[in-house]
């Protein structure tokens, strides 16, 4: 490792090939078959005086040697709590510096970290936790309106009755042990700071054993998505596919050590934790948190009192950034790149970001969670309409084709399936071969369920869904898990949900709902039903009902009149991006 860029861009061609939308990203460098460990290790041992990570809310600054220091000592105690290699352990919190060290300690350890999104309730909050079997949880107490540590005693009130890490629980069989953030004790639960001081002080692992005994391809991470069969699954991530994604991303914005990238996105997606804190292992740069969660004003205020180079968020975000009543104030003279993703960006945003936040290779990015996550990124210096109009080119070591429904490759330009191959594809979904085998075909191909176009030039353009997931201010929203919740009310004997067009989120959830014969309710009563038990992103911003639902005559519901009926009631405009 050096602090030149790993990736210093695509030299070879990335146009289709064959004369049919089929891109094959560039070979070189060749993709790392190390862990992430042993990439960390080296980063923290080259840039050891170097600031790695500061966290602005908490007060933490950090050299890589004492980032090093502290993810050694909670390995360590994480070692003395029983947990081995191959063990799942869930990390439920905001963005807080517990995060990181708990995102490289288990990696020392090989332990497979489970992202639980700081939005869930109770009914996710176990169905993730039991899903993949999660031996510990570490868990922040409270996030805004969440009460965490009420939540997992709703779940397994056995916990005030048992010592910590003995926990035997009849709603989260396999949960052993919960390490709770922050200074108060609680009943049946380790306290962070704790595990890492008894491991600091007690522990006797040869972690650079451990260490070296890890395998690149050995599953590291799970991350939970949904799709149209309702229950999440859980994408199962290695050592090889997040290391080497992160490495392309930053390597697109030629990243080195001297850089300082800004994360107010959250950890839980790869967006923070791979195209983020990994982004940042791979080169020597150093990560800058502003808050738990984004907000405007802590963002801009990190990025101009820590010098940032750059900056990630939604669209969203940076429209709050823009709007910020004193944005002429802060200081963006050390802002050079970034990226922007999740939803397409409006033209005119895109253009007061490079003009106004001196963001001028600021760069585009596409994937999804089972691709590790980017298969496409523009570049630094791609023209502004291609950064808002495409999601850029393919990454290396990456291929990806279009193909119509009957599987063959379209032509340059038609519409069809995105498909993605390569390294980045996870591993499966955790225990479940069935939804892993419908997701990637037998000649390895990853069916992305997004339509999507590359031009004659290998731009990219995402411009729907195969499945009819929504995205809600950066947020996925699939609307067949809402749907199976949904149908555990009592007095409701359909539903379909949708998206909406909406000016503040880009789309917001719909529901048409059909009553039981003989049953009332209203539209409170519909999102009482769900406060608490879903994530607040997921629930229904409008609920109307019906008698009936507009049906194909094979019997599949036609969400595409319903969208178009509330958008007619509404008086909507449907957003156009470029």
């Amino acid at each position: 490792m050096n602090e030149q860029s790993p990736q210093q861009g695509q030299a070879h061609d990335p146009r289709p090939i064959n004369g049919v939308s089929h891109v094959v990203g560039d070979t070189g460098p060749a993709l790392w078959h190390r862990t992430i460990p042993d990439v960390f290790r080296e980063t923290a041992t080259r840039f050891a005086d170097r600031e790695a990570a500061v966290f602005v809310e908490q007060g933490i600054r950090w050299t890589w040697a004492e980032l090093s220091a502290e993810v050694d000592a909670l390995a360590q105690g994480l070692d003395l709590l029983g947990l081995k290699k191959g063990d799942r352990i869930g990390i439920w919190s905001p963005n807080r510096a517990e995060w990181v060290l708990t995102q490289f300690a288990t990696a020392r350890l090989g332990l497979v970290m489970v992202n639980i999104n700081p939005a869930y309730r109770l009914s996710e909050l176990e169905y993730a936790l039991n899903k993949v079997g999660c031996l510990a949880l570490v868990t922040a107490a409270t996030f805004k309106t969440s009460d965490y540590l009420e939540m997992i005693r709703s779940l397994a009130p056995e916990i005030d009755n048992c010592a910590p890490g003995a926990l035997k629980s009849e709603k989260l069989p396999t949960l052993r042990s919960v390490i709770r953030m922050g200074e108060a004790m609680s009943p049946g639960m380790f306290r962070f700071d704790d595990v890492v001081a008894r491991g600091r002080r007690e522990g006797t692992a040869d972690l650079d054993a451990i260490t070296a005994s890890l395998d690149p391809d050995d599953a590291i991470n799970i991350q939970f998505t949904s799709g149209t069969t309702g229950a999440p699954k859980g994408a199962t991530l290695t050592h090889k596919n997040i290391m080497n994604n992160a490495r392309a991303v930053v390597g697109s914005m030629h990243f080195t050590a001297q850089d300082r990238l800004c994360i107010p996105v959250p950890l839980y997606h790869c967006f923070g934790m791979v195209m983020g804190t990994l982004g940042c292992v791979a080169t020597g740069a150093c990560m800058i948190f502003p808050a738990e969660a984004f907000d405007a004003d802590t963002t801009l205020r990190a990025v101009s009192a820590e010098g940032c180079s750059a900056l990630y968020g939604v669209p969203t975000m940076f429209v709050a950034a823009l709007g910020h009543p004193e944005f002429a104030s802060f200081d963006f003279s050390n802002l050079r790149t970034g990226i922007m993703a999740g939803a397409p960006c409006p033209t005119e945003v895109m253009k007061r970001v490079v003009n106004e936040m001196n963001m001028s290779e600021v760069t585009i990015a596409y994937g999804m969670t089972e691709t590790s996550p980017v298969s496409f990124q523009s570049g630094t210096d791609d023209p502004l309409d291609r950064r808002v109009s495409t999601v850029g080119r393919i990454h290396p070591n990456v291929e990806c084709k279009v193909v119509d429904e009957s599987g063959a490759t379209v032509p340059p330009g038609v519409q069809g399936e995105l498909c993605t191959r390569g390294y980045s594809v996870m591993k499966g979904y955790w225990d479940d071969p069935e939804r892993t085998a419908e997701a990637i075909d037998a000649e390895g191909w990853m069916h992305t369920g997004d339509l999507a176009t590359i031009d004659a030039e290998g731009y990219c353009n995402i411009t729907g869904r195969v499945k009819d997931m929504l995205i809600r201010g950066g947020e996925n929203v699939y609307p067949r898990e809402v749907e199976e919740f949904l149908f555990r009310h009592p007095k409701i004997a359909d539903a379909q949900v949708f998206g909406i067009p909406d000016e503040r989120f880009g789309e917001e959830v719909c529901a048409w709902v059909v009553l039981k014969p003989g049953e009332t309710a209203n539209e409170d009563d519909i999102k009482a039903f769900c406060k608490g038990q879903i994530a607040h992103y997921k629930i229904p911003r409008h609920v109307r009902f019906r008698d009936e639902l507009p049906m194909t005559v094979t019997g599949k519901p036609q969400k595409f009149r319903m969208r178009d009926a509330m958008i007619e009631e509404l008086g909507l405009t449907v957003a156009t991006t470029a």
